[in-house]
Order: structure tokens, then sequence, then C-alpha cells
């Protein structure tokens, strides 16, 4: 999930929709209006995440905006909402000729499949009901439950079952089962309190980060990074894209990173595999990039806010591996035939397209306000969410303070970010933690982690096992069932154990195009499919992967970090 906080990555996609897989935040879905038909009526799209916003600017915003966002005579007012013209933004990413394709193919989904899911939910909950079988036979209830469930949310697009309503379902059932199979109602109910405060720490962190990153977006921020990539040389251009996503995505999601950056190639390479390929750079330094730092994959996160990892020693530890599973895939595509075209240059179709006034002073706080969660959480020792939730306070007085009386620009405040941002997703997060947790209480996770330790020695095959199921399995699950079946008596904080579960979560999605929130909105822009990504990038990820995890392990054997390198005599100069 990685994510990039990324985001982040549901619903339906306009090619080949079984291949779909999941969603994320930091990394998060393409919602459904980015990938279906526009509605007549903007007004009436769900307004759950970036793409969404995009897409309503290149409808008709106008609607709403035309009259209020006209441009003023002095040069504090140039910014003009997009929206007023009707353009596209760089957002925007499936055109109307798309749309109509795809509800001309489309197809409806047959009755039965609902119908089993519909009858096998209604089973359970009526095996539930008998309070004596579920007493005596309560692993087998949850982990039936849990197999319903998930089957549930992998199969969202046959079912056309949203799995954010599956995931809280199921999470709410399994806790039923729980109370039922446990020695006592009190009991019960401790372990779901002590579980809910520590999955509202994630989820009030996600809403946090979610906001900031908006509102960011909104004031159009991020152009001060695009902006200022300007190669057109092929192979320059590829490692370019490449690390400037690297480090975007340690402190963004990995969804709004790659939104970011493909908007970016739209400006600077014509349709081409050149530019699918640059995507799929894109989607590779994405993952990367997030898997370093404790704010930039919601996985990594997870394992932050926990404790299995702190700052400085994941952060230390894991960028050299990070940054060769980016490098690696680089060097090899740098031969690849695509690459040795030749670049072309073309219109800057964002070229109308202006900063809102003061953008520059939001990006900056915004971006401060991302950085200054894992200071915060140092200088204070408090939980991370209250670092997030700090930022989020400061960004909304700012952005008050400098929109003062401007009634044309409410798009620009905290509020109307709020009603863009993915709480679906973050709904998402909850019912899978919860579900989880579940099992945890219940001892079920404790009993596969003795099985593999019984029949798999190595904790790094475990961890590299994660990472390589992940890019079919969201990683959130996974990372959430490595943390209950592990606790810190067995690895300690910053292990090797733990960081290589970073480590592998974050980048394993990398390896298919499904696997991660990056890979599955860039199905939706750039109208990739899973056979390219699986012929054309698949072996790249591997390869970077692979060599990430190597580089990881012979750092840790040879007790090699920045400290020491620096240590070096020849290095040091001492």
């Amino acid at each position: 999930m990685s994510t990039t906080l990324l985001p982040f990555r549901t619903h339906h996609s306009l090619i080949n929709p079984q291949f779909k897989k999941r969603s994320f935040i930091v990394s998060l879905p393409p919602p459904p209006s980015l990938l279906t038909h526009t509605p007549p009526n903007p007004k009436l799209l769900q307004r759950n995440g970036v793409l969404v916003r995009a897409e309503d600017k290149a409808r008709g915003g106008g609607e709403q905006n035309s009259s209020s966002l006209q441009p003023k005579p002095n040069s504090d007012n140039q910014f003009q909402d997009v929206t007023s013209s009707g353009a596209c933004d760089p957002l925007c990413s499936v055109d109307e000729t798309s749309s109509l394709e795809y509800e001309a193919t489309y197809q409806p989904k047959t009755d039965l499949l609902k119908a089993l899911a519909v009858f096998g939910a209604a089973l359970t909950g009526a095996v539930a009901i008998n309070h004596s079988w579920v007493a005596e036979n309560q692993d087998l209830a949850m982990a039936l439950l849990f197999v319903i469930g998930y089957a549930g949310i992998v199969f969202e697009e046959s079912l056309a079952f949203n799995k954010s309503g599956v995931g809280l379902l199921m999470a709410v059932s399994l806790w039923v089962i729980r109370s039922i199979g446990a020695p006592s109602t009190d009991i019960a109910v401790a372990e779901l309190t002590h579980a809910s405060a520590e999955v509202s720490e994630i989820v009030f962190f996600l809403l946090g980060a979610m906001t900031i990153v908006e509102i960011v977006d909104a004031h159009q921020g991020f152009k001060l990074v695009t902006d200022n990539i300007t190669t057109r040389k092929p192979r320059s251009l590829l490692w370019v894209v490449g690390f400037v996503t690297f480090f975007l995505s340690s402190v963004l999601d990995n969804l709004t990173s790659t939104i970011v950056m493909v908007s970016l190639l739209r400006k600077l390479v014509p349709p081409s595999e050149y530019r699918k390929l640059l995507g799929a750079v894109v989607v590779i330094a994405a993952n990367a990039g997030g898997a370093w730092t404790p704010i930039g994959d919601v996985t990594t996160t997870m394992l932050w806010i926990h404790g299995q990892i702190s700052t400085l020693p994941t952060m230390t530890g894991l960028f050299v591996p990070s940054v060769v599973s980016l490098a690696v895939p680089l060097a090899l595509m740098s031969f690849s035939s695509e690459v040795d075209g030749k670049g072309q240059n073309t219109d800057d179709v964002l070229a109308s397209e202006q900063m809102a006034p003061r953008g520059q002073l939001v990006f900056a706080v915004g971006i401060g306000a991302l950085v200054f969660v894992p200071v915060f959480k140092y200088l204070t020792g408090l939980p991370p969410y209250l670092g997030m939730l700090f930022g989020l306070g400061v960004l909304w007085i700012l952005t008050d303070a400098i929109h003062y009386g401007e009634s044309e620009r409410q798009r620009l405040k905290v509020p109307q970010a709020l009603s863009r941002i993915d709480t679906q997703g973050a709904l998402f997060f909850l019912g899978i933690l919860l579900s989880v947790s579940s099992l945890e209480a219940a001892g079920l996770l404790r009993e596969i982690a003795n099985f593999l330790d019984a029949h798999i020695p190595s904790s790094e095959l475990i961890a590299s096992a994660i990472g390589v199921v992940s890019a079919i399995i969201d990683n959130v699950p996974l990372v959430a069932a490595a943390m209950g079946m592990y606790d810190l008596s067995s690895y300690p904080q910053d292990s090797q154990f733990w960081q290589l579960i970073a480590f592998c979560a974050g980048t394993g999605g990398s390896m298919l195009v499904i696997g991660s929130a990056a890979g599955v909105a860039l199905m939706g822009m750039e109208k990739i499919d899973f056979f390219w990504y699986l012929r054309k990038a698949s072996g790249f990820a591997f390869a970077g992967y692979a060599a990430g995890i190597a580089a990881y392990l012979a750092s840790q054997n040879l007790h090699l970090s920045p400290t020491t390198i620096a240590n070096i005599p020849f290095i040091s100069g001492s």
C-alpha cells in the first residue's frame, strides 16, 4: 500500500475489471466517478478523492464556479479555477470518449454471485445465533466469516458490493462471535476497547494526512515540483521522474504522488510506449519511496504507530534498500527499446493553469506539517496522530486567514477539503483493522505464527513472502496480521524482521499493476492493462524487489549504516 500516505483505488476499472485489486490511502483507489460515465449533473458525483475532483473540474465545475471565479485585474488574483473554463486540470484522467466506450462495452453483472454471497452471509449469521456451537467452535466460525468477508472484498467488482461496507459488516460480525466465544462479555469488551484505541490512531492519522494533501493540491502547490522538470532526453527523464517520485512519495501517499507525476508526464511526453514505461517507473518509485519513511506508506505508518519500528533506525536502515529497489529497474529500463527513441517536446497543455494565491506558502506549510510529525513524536513522546492533527490545525487557521473575506475561494479552505477526501477508504481501513484485531484477540493469529515458525524457520523468508503476496492481496491486512502474529517479545522494536516487513510490504506491490494504489491509478489514467504491465514492467519491479532485499540483508550483516559509513577512515578523512 503501499498507499503512495497514496491512496491510497477500488471501484470500476476501465481495463479488465477482474484484475482490479484494492484501495489505499495514503494508498487510495480511483473513485467510481473517475472510471465510469459522468452523470449529467456533476453535483451528484461522490466526492471521495482527488481523482473525482479532477473529473469534476473537467466536466462542468463552471456550473458553480464560473461566475464566482472570474479573474481580477490585479496580479494577486490572477488565479482562476480550472472549472470556470471547463479545461482539464493536472488530475484529469478519463476523457468523454473513454467513458462512452466503457459504457458501451460494460455488461451488467449477473445476480448469481451476489445471491451466493448474501446466502453465505445469512448462513453465517444463522450459525452465529447458535451460541453453543459458536462457543465451542469460535476459531472455525471466525475463520469462515473472515474468509467469506475477505472474498466479498476481493470480488467486489463481480458482486457489486462496496468493500468498505463489507469490511465494516465483517468487523462487527467477527466481534459478535468473539463476544459469544470469550470467557465473558466483559473480557470481549476490554479487548475491543484496546483494539479500537489502536485502530483509531491510524484512522485519525490518515484523515489528517489526506486533508493536508488535499489542501495543498487545491492550491496547485505541487506545481512547484512538477514545473521544475524540463528535460526531454529519454534516459535522463527516466531517472529524473523516478527519483522525483521517490522523494515526493516519502512524504505523500503513493496514490497522490502517482497522480501528480503522471499528470506531469502528459505535459512532457506524447502518448507512446515510452510514456507508459515512464508511468510504470512512477509506480515503482512511488512504492519504493513510501517504504523508508514512517509517513510514506500506510503499512509503514501502521508499524510505526504501534511501535514495531521507530523513525531514525527505519529511515537509515531502509533508505539504501529502497534506493536500490528503484535504481535497479531504472538501470535495466535504460536499455529497453522504448527508451532508445527520441524525446519529443509537446505543447504545455497546462500552461493556462496557475497556482492559487499564496499557494507557495500553503505548499511549504503543508509539507512542513507532514515532515514535522516524526519530530513531534520525538519531542513529546505522544502518538503520531496528534502531531498530524496539530499540523492540520495550523494549516486550517492559515487558510482561513489568507482567504478571509474571499467567498469565491471557499474550495481552498479545509471544510471544503474535508468533503473531498476519501472517507470511504478510511472506513475500509477501520473495518479491516478491527477484523484482524478480533482474530488476534481470539488467538488465531498466534496459532498461524506458530505454524509458520515450525515450517518456515527463517524470518527473512516470511517477510519476503508477505511482500510477494502483497502484489495480489491488499498489504494492509497482511501487515496487520503480521503485527498480530508476532509481538515485540518475539521481535523487538526495529528488529530486522519488522524493517523487512515494512520494506517488502511497501515495495512488493510494484510487481503487479493491481498490487498498489499507485498501479491501479495508473491503469485508469493511462489506460494501461494488466498484461502490458506484466510484460513490460513486472520483471523490472521483481528485480528491484529482490535487489532491495539483498541490499538490506547485506547492510545488516556488514553492520553498515550512514553513521558507520561516515566513520570509515578514507571517507571521514581521519
